[in-house]
């Protein structure tokens, strides 16, 4: 909980508003009307046309820019309202670079300029033409007869001449040219929106050239001036900060929602870690990391979801806490039942939360986890204040939750957090450690470690870490010092979080939508996780809205996201992915993240498949701040990059295995572990002269995420292209043959032919789906950008097929009686996803490539022979049905991409 004797203060703001304030849904009582917004305003639309910057009344209509036409742009002399060029050797440039960049929105632009000409000429034409004064022509006498007598005598002054049928016929002629212009140029391809006036490879150049360093500078400056744990009021009063730059952007809609769910905090004086046998090693850990500014409230040391608890046990250090380490110290008669054992971070096991899983599966009463300098300390380079590593009195805070077993809130697997939600239990709960845990600096590890000299067995070359001054040993039940754990926390099964919502509305088709995200939430001040994606993803939403501010829209929605509670559990992402279920599944088109947004110079992309022509297209366009004559496409291909899976590691994680919307994940990284991470000492300063001075790599992550955008919400075809899922998926059944082989296990290999066949089958049917995009291209080209309502209506159903594909791979129950809920991954039904899915037996933040199948062969069958055991028909067998089903959902998958059904 929020120690109630420090309050935060953040710079140039309103004061913060009490816990209960801050957990409650009711506005804030303290906040002026500027700074505050009560729910109503919140969950309410604003006009969709935001007011822009004081104009002169000629370029502004209904409160917000239009584009001028094509012709008063040319006669303009200055820039249009849009800020384009309009003329002379500036527009030439330009057209040449559409030349080059985009061929196809250059020819577009060309058209444009000539039907602008011939609207001039043929306007001053057909004025010549009605103000020639031909002579009158009387009409003909002549008749027949007995009819001429009848017909109305009309006096001759009244009688139209030639010159008048000659203006009228002009005047339909005109009406008919402009209507035709007007059609093609605001409703082309029976209003597919195609021609709008802002034209795409314009609008690209505009987010390229308008993202502002400075003000994601001051972005992260502010988020970072005070810590923001999940669920308190520092996540809450940022999230309303956010909230308010949703509004700055000039967004169409904005909204948030709330959950109640389980989370932990430190108790200020029930965290304990002291030698308390013998008594000559009496010794008590300084757990707390050192106040780095006094004006600023730190957040406390402890493990997010921890068990709580008080235990006491023979000291016993186990490396990396591996299943391949307890593996080790069995060999070496070494037991470690009722020990606490102390284990460092990364190495062979790097997940955090499986560190004290296999401890407690061990026998272990506690674990002590401690950051050893020859991981992210000293032994990499220059520690904090003198370069960027981390210093000896540094702690990695961290979730101990098993988020491969259960994501977001642990009491309501498979439903949204709501009030009246049905909840588990967290006694025997598997998404939850039952031994205490605690995270420790290796200066206070140093004597832990020390104490152990001369107990147990001496360690293994790989086992000696870079703490100075120990001799390393591994300790012994009957004989290591006694270690004393207590981990009391505060457990609050219904604390509130709120997720903040934005959203720019599409033209074509509204419902469908892109989804931007990135969590707010940090162990204390984080201004690298998350705080450099937050700080990114506010610049983007900006630039995007300079554009909504002068009239443009895109196809489809674009709905940004500040998750609340990632860190404890992927919590807000994955209640509110529960909470919506039916329309992300029927509308979500992809779920664009970025979590830690820079930590150096190297790019990074983890996602499905799918991306990757739109992700190598935007790479094409961007130059390397550091290697300016080459772009990062280059970089990529040349270091032999590629997409990698998805595991547990962020927000996508519920999108990609539980609705099935196509995610993806990327940023720039630096040396491993060189970014102090989940720590006090990661701020401001430390990112601003050690891991991006000058925030040059923050400017291209802006740019790559604005344009990735782009990319799938203004194209007339989505751009996610199934090809390259099919490629990815042949090379991975080959893989996983292969890695099946080389475990030594006895298998018949013609079990894995279903998935052989699915996947060459799902190659030739992408083949066949994308092969109507070249056919729409033809039609289009022939007509002048121009596409008839029935070639609409086929685009936007081809949008939607490829945009269900992922949706398709989920294991759902299809119209056969079965529970809402059901299927997915055995055991752990959550995760749904034919193909992606989190490794629940080794690193969450792994990917499970064919997770059904995976999973089975590593607890049917390698978990046996590991243990010595026979493998049995029966265990082959459960791996067969799991191959038999991901191949039918991907044949499934296929055969309604190109029948549509």
């Amino acid at each position: 909980m929020v120690d109630e004797k420090h309050r935060y203060e953040p710079p140039e703001s309103p004061p913060i508003p009490s816990y209960e304030e801050a957990t409650s849904s009711r506005p804030l009582s303290r906040l002026g009307p500027q700074e505050a917004s009560d729910d109503a305003e919140r969950q309410g639309l604003l006009s969709p046309n935001p007011p822009s910057q004081p104009t002169s009344d000629s370029r502004r209509r209904n409160g917000y820019y239009h584009p001028p036409s094509v012709q008063s742009a040319r006669n303009s002399e200055d820039s249009d309202a849009l800020g384009s060029p309009v003329g002379g050797e500036d527009e030439a440039l330009v057209m040449e670079e559409m030349d080059i960049l985009d061929p196809e929105a250059a020819e577009d632009g060309r058209r444009r300029r000539n039907r602008g000409r011939f609207s001039k000429r043929f306007y001053s034409l057909t004025h010549s033409l009605s103000s020639l004064h031909l002579p009158r022509i009387p009409w003909p006498s002549f008749g027949i007869g007995w009819l001429k007598s009848r017909l109305p005598t009309i006096p001759e002054e009244y009688k139209p001449g030639w010159a008048v049928i000659a203006r009228l016929c002009g005047l339909i002629l005109v009406i008919s040219l402009v209507y035709l212009l007007v059609v093609s140029e605001i409703m082309p391809m029976g209003g597919g929106n195609y021609g709008r006036p802002f034209n795409p490879e314009w609008v690209r150049q505009e987010v390229q050239s308008n993202v502002e360093t400075a003000r994601i500078r001051e972005n992260l400056q502010y988020i970072t001036s005070f810590d923001h744990v999940g669920g308190t009021e520092g996540s809450y009063f940022l999230g309303q900060w956010i909230e308010g730059k949703f509004k700055e952007a000039y967004m169409d809609t904005f909204t948030h929602d709330e959950y109640l769910v389980y989370l932990n905090y430190p108790k200020a004086d029930g965290r304990r870690v002291a030698i308390v046998e013998p008594s000559e090693l009496a010794w008590e850990a300084e757990l707390e990391e050192p106040v780095l500014d006094q004006r600023k409230q730190q957040t406390q040391v402890f493990h997010g979801l921890s068990a709580s608890g008080n235990v006491t046990g023979p000291l016993i250090y186990v490396n990396y806490g591996s299943a391949h380490d307890y593996k080790k110290l069995e060999d070496s008669k070494v037991d470690v039942k009722g020990a606490i054992v102390i284990v460092r971070y990364y190495g062979t096991q790097s997940d955090r939360a499986m560190k004290v899983k296999i401890a407690q599966d061990k026998g272990a009463a506690g674990v002590l986890i401690y950051s050893d300098p020859a991981d992210d300390g000293f032994k990499k380079g220059k520690t904090w204040p003198d370069g960027q590593w981390r210093p000896d009195d540094s702690v990695q805070l961290g979730s101990v939750a098993l988020t491969s077993w259960i994501a977001g809130d642990v009491l309501t697997p498979g439903v949204a957090s709501t009030k009246d939600a049905k909840r588990m239990s967290k006694d025997m709960n598997p998404g939850l450690v039952s031994i205490p845990s605690l995270p420790l600096s290796w200066k206070n590890a140093q004597n832990l470690l020390r104490s152990l000299k001369g107990h147990g067995e001496p360690c293994p070359e790989e086992w000696k870490g870079g703490v100075p001054e120990i001799e390393w040993w591994t300790g012994k039940l009957d004989s290591s010092p006694k270690v004393y754990l207590q981990n009391f926390q505060e457990e609050i099964e219904k604390q509130p979080v709120r997720n903040y919502f934005g959203s720019f509305l599409g033209t074509e088709d509204r419902a469908k939508k892109i989804i931007i995200g990135n969590h707010r939430d940090s162990w204390c001040f984080g201004a690298a996780d998350p705080g450099s994606g937050t700080a990114v993803m506010l610049e983007v939403a900006r630039v995007l809205g300079q554009l909504r501010a002068q009239g443009w829209q895109p196809l489809r929605t674009i709905e940004f996201a500040s998750w609340d509670a990632e860190e404890y559990n992927l919590i807000g992402s994955t209640e509110h992915v529960e909470a919506n279920m039916d329309d992300l599944r029927a509308n979500a088109l992809a779920y664009l993240n970025v979590d830690v947004g820079v930590t150096g110079d190297k790019l990074w992309a983890n996602g499905s498949p799918i991306f990757k022509h739109a992700f190598e297209r935007v790479l094409d366009r961007l130059v390397d701040p550091h290697q300016q004559n080459k772009t990062l496409r280059e970089l990529w291909d040349n270091s032999d990059s590629k997409l990698g899976g998805l595991g547990a590691g962020s927000d996508y994680l519920a999108f990609q295995t539980m609705s099935g919307t196509s995610s993806l994940d990327f940023g720039f990284a630096g040396p491993a572990h060189g970014d102090l991470y989940h720590s006090c000492y990661e701020t401001f300063d430390w990112v601003a002269k050690y891991i991006d001075p000058g925030f040059t790599y923050h400017n291209i992550l802006a740019q790559l995420w604005a344009l990735l955008i782009l990319e799938l919400a203004q194209e007339p075809l989505v751009p996610l292209h199934l090809g390259d899922y099919a490629e990815r998926l042949q090379w991975e059944v080959n893989s996983l043959l292969q890695e099946t082989e080389k475990s030594g296990a006895v298998f018949e290999v013609q079990m894995f032919q279903p998935l052989f066949d699915a996947a060459a089958l799902f190659a030739q049917r992408a083949k066949e789906f994308h092969a109507w995009e070249d056919f729409w291209y033809s039609q289009v080209s022939v007509t002048g950008g121009f596409e008839p309502q029935g070639l609409t209506v086929q685009r936007v159903g081809h949008n939607e097929r490829v945009g269900g594909f992922e949706v398709d791979l989920l294991d759902l129950p299809r119209g056969d009686g079965g529970e809402k809920g059901a299927h997915g991954i055995p055991n752990r039904t959550q995760f749904k996803h034919a193909i992606f899915g989190p490794d629940a037996q080794g690193s969450a933040y792994d990917a499970l490539i064919f997770p059904f199948v995976r999973d089975a062969l590593q607890t049917r069958v390698r978990a046996k022979m590991d243990k010595g055991e026979e493998v049995k028909k029966e265990d082959w067998e459960f791996v067969g049905t799991q191959i038999r089903k991901t191949a039918d959902l991907l044949n499934g998958a296929s055969e309604r991409l190109v029948k549509g059904v």
